[in-house]
């Protein structure tokens, strides 16, 4: 059967669950969308509340992703892809991130699903933003060993990247991914040398994207960029409130990809 390639919105619910050194919580409902590369111009073209590097009520800007210098997205991570020997991969490339609400998003975690000739998952590209401007991404080739038989694909690597002054830069993440369909799920936890610390997750449900789902999403989510953005800064604040040890920010990687070569993560059959 032939993978659903149509982009879509998927609506859900975002957990953040801090173990340790203190129990804290946190879970916002949001909406994310999932580009299909080659359709951003079309659906631009289609609807009335979405345009590419434009202002709009939703919009995408090429500039948000990758090296943010504006290069074509989809031209971008198809050279990522080949620079590492998985141009094979780039035969359809699919994005899990939140647009510009009114102008305005921050992308804590943007997923690049890229697909072989054949409809396979071959790799994910996830890409990482903090608060201070800095972009890192983890390249990770899916194999059939690190991929469940209920398709649940599961990826390991090492932190590159600091984003909370909360949480030190000696840790690991593991990633564990249901590729869009009806639904979506991607789940991170992050470990150190005492175990795991910190889970977070998102799982939305796929809906129809168009002007009325557009619409009814605004309404329902209005200004939800701009929320998930203060949403972190307030966290942060009671996190300090709680006594959370404060790590410096060191400097970002010096190149902007991660390739992870062996995927480590077996999942359970």
């Amino acid at each position: 059967m032939k993978a659903q390639t149509a982009s879509s919105l998927f609506e859900g619910t975002v957990m953040h669950h801090r173990l340790r050194p203190r129990d804290h919580k946190m879970r916002y409902k949001v909406v994310s969308f999932l580009f299909d590369l080659d359709e951003i111009d079309g659906l631009a073209a289609r609807l009335k509340l979405f345009s590419r590097n434009g202002f709009n009520l939703f919009s995408f800007y090429d500039r948000d992703h990758a090296d943010g210098d504006g290069e074509n997205i989809r031209t971008r991570i198809a050279r990522i892809l080949q620079q590492h020997g998985l141009g094979d991969c780039a035969a359809r490339i699919e994005l899990l991130c939140y647009p510009r609400i009114l102008g305005f998003v921050f992308n804590p975690l943007s997923v690049y699903f890229c697909y072989q000739g054949d409809g396979r998952l071959g790799a994910i590209l996830h890409e990482v933003s903090n608060t201070f401007g800095d972009r890192h991404s983890y390249l990770i080739p899916v194999t059939a060993e690190t991929t469940g038989r209920n398709g649940v694909v599961h990826q390991h690597c090492a932190k590159g990247l600091y984003v909370s002054p909360f949480i030190g830069m000696t840790a690991d993440y593991h990633f564990r991914i249901s590729p869009p369909g009806k639904n979506v799920a991607v789940a991170i936890r992050e470990t150190d040398g005492e175990g795991a610390f910190f889970n977070a997750a998102f799982v939305g449900d796929r809906v129809a994207l168009n002007d009325r789902t557009l619409f009814g999403a605004f309404v329902r989510y209005p200004l939800m960029t701009l929320k998930v953005i203060a949403g972190i800064h307030w966290e942060a604040l009671k996190l300090w409130r709680k006594g959370f040890a404060f790590h410096k920010r060191p400097e970002p990687p010096r190149h902007p990809v991660t390739f992870v070569r062996t995927a480590t993560e077996t999942p359970k059959r």
